[in-house]
């Protein structure tokens, strides 16, 4: 991609934008309600493949699905569209899949996603049954922002009404809720190996909520001049913050300060941000009517180089133990990890949670292939 951004002029302002699981494809929807496909190639080449009326009003939210066969739009229109990526055409319609305006769409497992809309509600859909298996009415203004937690299989939300829900997907139930922050709070992310929830403001301040005490923000992060509309982990220290001043920065997690920009669009908003699916390339929307790409190899070199590093005390340690253990003739049981829900204050560590679905991914990836399409009954 080279040192500058690749720019994709989408011809209007872009609302989201998502790359394909596996493929160097990246989707966006449009305020004219359209949602276009691009493919990029290593040096830069950018070609649209196709681009689809999908909705009568503003296209605000777009996934890819079911290992990127599919890709879904939401829009204020109330309806969720199934679009096929190959052909381009579409493939099927839930009309009214919610009675306000649909806002936010976001993967959760392989079998289910989640939806938000501009009255604080959010449904959960079965993709193998086509049906609605949660709802959940959590907030009372509109759902700027979801992440999912695989490990405790939860749901964070924040909304305009400045809270943070944690929903319980299991239970179907809210297990938490924060106080008002006093300011509408637009984007989430987990880091700090799920022991911090972070949440841009629209003052631009980010706030740090601690796991197991969520009533009320532990820490301020003052430093973006003006609001932080998108954020996206880059490891459990470092996130990159998109904000309405054009900016697109690097931020570090407790220690907290700004560490570097890694682009702009000018002066104007950053809409929403996206990791490509080998997580080299970033994806930025913004009200400039331009989609640009950005070469982040960078951002993950240091941190591989850690990863590395940490791998070979790992391996050394080991070592020196298996050599103790046989000179005293004693056997090293390594310590198991107990398997069970996490409870309402308490979340799996990236860690553990990496152990646990390790021995369970023969099995999902087995299921994967009987799954049904979404629409598949419609």
């Amino acid at each position: 991609m080279g040192e500058t951004a690749v720019e994709i002029d989408v011809g209007t302002q872009p609302f989201d934008l998502a790359f394909h699981p596996s493929a160097n494809l990246v989707a966006v929807a449009l305020i004219t309600g359209h949602v276009q496909l691009y493919k990029y190639g290593e040096g830069g080449d950018v070609a649209r493949l196709w681009s689809l009326s999908a909705h009568s009003e503003s296209c605000r939210a777009v996934r890819f699905v079911q290992d990127g066969e599919y890709v879904l739009t939401a829009s204020p229109d109330k309806s969720i569209l199934a679009t096929n990526v190959q052909t381009g055409q579409a493939v099927a319609r839930l009309s009214d899949a919610h009675e306000a305006a649909i806002n936010r769409i976001v993967n959760c497992s392989e079998t289910t996603v989640a939806s938000g809309d501009d009255e604080g509600n959010i449904k959960v859909w079965d993709t193998r049954s086509n049906t609605c298996c949660g709802s959940f009415e959590a907030h009372e203004d509109f759902v700027s922002d979801m992440e999912y937690l695989p490990a405790s299989n939860q749901l964070l939300a924040v909304s305009g009404d400045g809270t943070l829900s944690v929903l319980n997907l299991r239970r179907n139930k809210i297990d938490k809720q924060t106080q008002f922050a006093e300011d509408e709070l637009l984007s989430v992310v987990v880091c700090k190996n799920g022991q911090k929830v972070i949440c841009g403001s629209q003052d631009g301040v980010l706030l740090l909520y601690s796991w197991g005490a969520m009533l009320d923000c532990s820490d301020r992060f003052v430093g973006h001049p003006n609001s932080v509309d998108a954020i996206l982990k880059v490891d459990e220290d470092t996130l990159l913050t998109g904000s309405s001043d054009g900016i697109i920065r690097i931020v570090s997690i407790l220690p907290n300060k700004m560490i570097g920009v890694v682009g702009e669009h000018a002066e104007f908003p950053v809409e929403r941000l996206a990791f490509s699916h080998d997580r080299n390339i970033l994806g930025s929307a913004s009200h400039d009517n331009t989609v640009k790409l950005w070469d982040v190899k960078y951002l993950h070199e240091e941190e591989e180089e850690e990863i590395a590093d940490e791998t070979v005390k790992e391996a050394e340690t080991t070592t020196l133990a298996g050599s103790l253990a046989q000179s005293s003739g004693q056997t090293l049981i390594p310590n198991a990890v107990a398997d069970g829900d996490s409870s309402g204050d308490e979340m799996e560590l990236e860690g553990s949670r990496q152990r646990r679905n390790k021995g369970k991914k023969g099995k999902q990836q087995r299921s994967t292939g009987t799954t049904s399409n979404f629409f598949d009954d419609l």
